[in-house]
């Protein structure tokens, strides 16, 4: 049976069609009601973006959301979890610092701000999955102990799993920094012999876990965290992760999402933007030009389907010329091969079906 995904593109010719109504309209056409119940405690789970990135999800979208879960008498809080690498949202107080410096304040958003691993990232829940790669997953305490959750995701690429959507955002988003770990163990980074021992990866690491040596530098894998600071400072590109080990990583993610809402049934939504669909997750601090036109928003009960969908839509546009795109840039081309020609996004959707996460097979109805 095919998965339903709701869909709306972006026209609008006057205040009866703006974005904002698109958004009530498909919040009602997908029957959210029925899982936003009174005095249910609902996490919104978003991304408020890394300090210097501005692609994130508008807060003025995510307060629409908001209001229309208010008005079935439930209780929902905006959230997401600390960062595994070093940088604007690591800890709860940064986190929250750049939240609000990025509009997710209460006054916009219409929710309060609850960072849902803890302070230091050390409130967190096991979840039984018994799958692949874990026994059990490290789910952040307040997402698992909340009772339904409203997933909002900015699909765009990403350089380790290809795209970021639904899936990523429940898998990485959702854990505690322990499972974090647990997921990037796999993909650690090395350096190649084109080393230049300039010492920058040596200044950016966070737990000292790379030493200089007379004609290369070294990392010491006991102590890595795979954060992958190194790889974004290097000036030299000498650090490259292993593009063999990020099938399992995808994998690793799938059942990280499974944990995430394994103990919701049916009580979980999910809504992707596709706006500024850039080649970068939202955790970088820039944001590169889009490499495909805007293209609308979807929204389904299926976070598998949904990501399917908005894959198929995005390669079913042209490329934009001058953008990170370097190849495939005719409709119907994988974009996201296009951008990272080394990772197939398409492993993580067919994984996570295999899990039992959702279909891939969907109905596409536009609203």
């Amino acid at each position: 049976m095919k998965s339903e995904v709701y869909f709306t593109d972006l026209v609008s010719r006057g205040k009866d069609d703006s974005k904002i109504k698109k958004l009530e309209r498909l919040f009602e056409a997908a029957n959210l009601d029925n899982i936003f119940q009174k005095d249910k405690l609902t996490a919104v789970k978003l991304h408020f973006g890394e300090e210097g990135n501005d692609s994130y999800i508008n807060p003025v979208f995510v307060r629409v959301l908001v209001d229309k879960v208010i008005q079935n008498g439930a209780k929902p809080f905006l959230t997401d979890t600390n960062t595994l690498y070093y940088g604007s949202r690591h800890n709860t107080v940064d986190h929250l610092k750049t939240a609000i410096k990025h509009g997710f304040d209460y006054s916009v958003g219409g929710a309060p701000l609850v960072i849902a691993d803890g302070l230091c990232g050390d409130n967190w829940v096991s979840v039984e999955v018994n799958l692949k790669h874990f026994k059990e997953v490290k789910i952040a305490g307040d997402i698992e102990k909340s009772d339904s959750m409203l997933v909002l995701s900015h699909f765009k690429g990403h350089g380790m799993s290809g795209f970021g959507g639904a899936i990523k955002n429940l898998a990485m988003g959702c854990a505690a920094a322990p499972g974090k770990l647990e997921q990037h163990e796999c993909a650690k980074p090395f350096i190649n012999t084109q080393c230049t021992v300039c010492g920058s990866c040596v200044d950016s690491c966070p737990v000292s876990a790379i030493l200089l040596q007379e004609d290369t530098a070294e990392i010491n894998y006991d102590l890595c965290i795979a954060c992958n600071n190194c790889l974004e400072t290097c000036p030299d590109s000498c650090i490259e992760l292993d593009w063999e080990a990020m099938e399992p990583f995808m994998e690793k993610m799938s059942e990280y999402a499974h944990g995430a809402v394994k103990n919701k049934p049916k009580q979980v939504a999910y809504i992707n933007f596709l706006l500024n669909i850039t080649p970068d997750c939202d955790c970088v601090s820039w944001s590169d030009r889009p490499f495909v036109p805007d293209i609308g928003i979807l929204v389904s009960k299926d976070p598998v389907a949904i990501d399917e969908a908005s894959y198929d839509l995005v390669n079913q546009q042209s490329g934009l010329k001058n953008s990170l795109l370097l190849h495939n840039h005719d409709p119907g081309e994988d974009k996201f091969r296009g951008l990272w020609e080394m990772v197939d996004g398409k492993l993580l959707l067919e994984y996570a079906q295999k899990i039992g996460m959702g279909s891939r097979d969907y109905e596409l109805l536009k609203i």
